[in-house]
């Protein structure tokens, strides 16, 4: 990889569109899905599920583009709801946040990336450091502009971290979207929030991608982690991966008490919110007074919020914080620490690219630990 000056701002909003070109001609053709207006059904097994899949011309990179060969994508939960409808998003989309390849070739002006180099895409294109803000917002892979779920993508030279030597495409795929977001509620991300200390405790929600990076950086920052799960096999799981103590939900509703208990009276540090409002009254409860309360998931569902659990977040004066994903300076770190311990993600499962809807399916089911990958090649 070669690392030169990052592009201006004015550089980067003239890049950031590619994501969305298919358009100019090559003699390989690229393989995609897109999203469409019908309604998904992922409950029947081969029932239509608003994929199709099409064929296009490989663009051509031009000035401070880099031509992306995508070798593997990997599926989180908003992808379910941009497929569902939950999230708006264009009709014909191309799908999915996450994604790593190599660099197939380079556009003019390219500094940081030559043919070869294997690359992990940033799902937020535009956010090169800093605070989120409104000017590298609008450019979210498989939300806001085309995802990872083809075969080729220009993508802007800055919307690209190198991907660590020991980790496989299918490893390198999992890492952005989840790992950025679990990265940035135990390392502090952007200025206004502030790092996990040795010593804290951290309370992780279940065995998907998120919980399970959560568990390995907790582990990594030296802090204390309790995990919740709902079965003997997954509570097993999280303590040969480090966790220090495991609650069922399933056996034990009342759980945020639980909690309390497992630290002395006190309540953790930090909360980690994954299940949205069937478990929000219960995080709130685990979290100590002056402690501090990271939004990032719905994954139990949609619904409402009674306004009465704000009483006891001004009571405890809890510090709220939301996370969306990390920008590349985030991305960039995170893989320095990645490569530096050689840490991995868990993958429970790799299906073919012909078997995306599969995908889909298996990863809606929630029957999975860790995340569901699908190969491109």
């Amino acid at each position: 990889m070669r690392v030169g000056r990052l592009p201006d701002r004015a550089d980067l909003r003239a890049a950031a569109a590619p994501w969305n070109c298919h358009n100019q001609k090559d003699p390989v053709s690229v393989h995609s899905y897109h999203l469409s207006a019908q309604a998904p059904t992922l409950d029947i097994p081969g029932a239509a599920l608003g994929l199709a899949q099409r064929e296009s011309d490989t663009p051509e990179p031009g000035p401070g583009q880099v031509l992306v060969r995508l070798r593997a994508s990997a599926l989180n939960y908003a992808d379910l709801s941009f497929l569902a409808g939950h999230m708006p998003h264009a009709e014909g989309l191309i799908p999915l946040l996450d994604g790593a390849g190599e660099v197939a070739a380079v556009g003019p002006g390219v500094q940081r990336w030559q043919a070869g180099d294997r690359v992990i895409a940033n799902p937020h294109q535009n956010w090169l450091a800093g605070e989120l803000r409104p000017p590298n917002y609008g450019a979210v892979l498989g939300g806001m502009i085309d995802g990872t779920l083809r075969d080729y993508a220009l993508v802007p030279e800055t919307g690209l971290a190198a991907t660590p030597e020991h980790l496989s495409d299918e490893e390198a795929a999992a890492l952005s979207c989840a790992g950025l977001t679990a990265w940035n509620s135990i390392m502090g991300g952007p200025p206004h929030r502030r790092v996990c200390a040795p010593g804290e405790s951290v309370l992780v929600q279940g065995t998907g991608g998120v919980a399970l990076f959560l568990l390995q950086f907790a582990k990594l920052a030296g802090c204390r982690a309790i995990a919740l799960t709902s079965t003997a096999e997954k509570a097993e799981f999280l303590r040969e991966r480090g966790a220090d103590a495991v609650i069922n939900y399933r056996e034990n509703s009342a759980w945020g008490d639980s909690v309390v208990e497992l630290t002395g009276g006190r309540g953790v540090d930090l909360a980690v919110e994954l299940g949205g409002p069937g478990t929000l009254p219960e995080s709130i409860k685990a979290v100590r007074p002056g402690g501090r309360l990271a939004l990032i998931g719905i994954v139990g569902g949609m619904g409402s919020v009674d306004y009465l659990h704000m009483i006891p977040i001004i009571h405890k004066a809890l510090t709220l914080f939301a996370n969306s994903m990390g920008s590349l300076a985030d991305l960039e770190n995170m893989l320095q620490a990645v490569s530096l311990h050689q840490l991995r993600p868990h993958i429970d499962r790799v299906f073919p690219f012909d078997e995306a809807p599969e995908a889909y399916r298996y990863f809606a089911g929630r029957g999975h630990i860790g995340k569901v990958v699908i190969r491109h090649d």
